[in-house]
């Protein structure tokens, strides 16, 4: 079985089908809570905005909180972002066999937004904000916005689904093809 051949497609109500999901979520829940406790952590150990150097020069652990949505959009009008997760998170969790079109990676990957969706949500339910902890800079002269887990696992969802999107193959006609792209003829 080729990687990125149509074998490893699901065959949609298939128990294959439904292990991959299951695997998915599985995996989602379990970054949900890994982003809670680091979270967690960062409430109980960090004061707000104090810096504490992981590697000089480059990363360091923070505690922000942003009330908006990436890059600080939206500060003062917080229900916008917390809107657009919730209308975002629905949409995922409705559509989610049509999104992935049968390929588990776009599961796994549908569901890691899902799970940073619910991550940056709980923050805004229980503390008002998002809580940011993940600082990467060089030498203070540039910096990436502190980010958290949810947000790694947003990105890395996003990435994985705009991967497969280019490797793997579509059947936009429902014709088969052949090895050489040809559509089959009927027999």
């Amino acid at each position: 079985m080729k990687l990125f051949s149509s074998e490893a497609r699901m065959s949609p109500g298939s128990s294959r089908e439904r292990r991959i999901i299951l695997a998915a979520a599985v995996f989602a829940l379990v970054l949900a809570v890994l982003d809670q406790v680091t979270k967690i952590l960062v409430l109980r150990n960090i004061a707000l905005h104090e810096r504490v150097t992981v590697i000089p020069g480059f990363f360091d652990l923070t505690h922000v909180t942003n009330k908006g949505a990436a890059w600080g959009m939206f500060q003062n009008m917080p229900w916008i972002p917390f809107g657009i997760s919730i209308a975002a998170f629905v949409l995922l969790i409705i559509f989610l066999r049509k999104l992935a079109a049968g390929w588990p990676e776009r599961c796994f990957a549908l569901l890691m937004v899902a799970s940073g969706i619910v991550g940056n949500c709980t923050d805004r339910l229980w503390h008002g904000a998002v809580i940011d902890f993940l600082r990467f800079h060089w030498r203070d002269a540039a910096e990436w916005p502190s980010f958290n887990v949810a947000d790694s696992a947003i990105c890395c969802g996003v990435a994985l689904f705009v991967i497969s999107s280019f490797f793997r193959p579509e059947n936009k006609s429902g014709a088969k093809r052949d090895d050489a792209g040809d559509a089959a003829k009927p027999a």
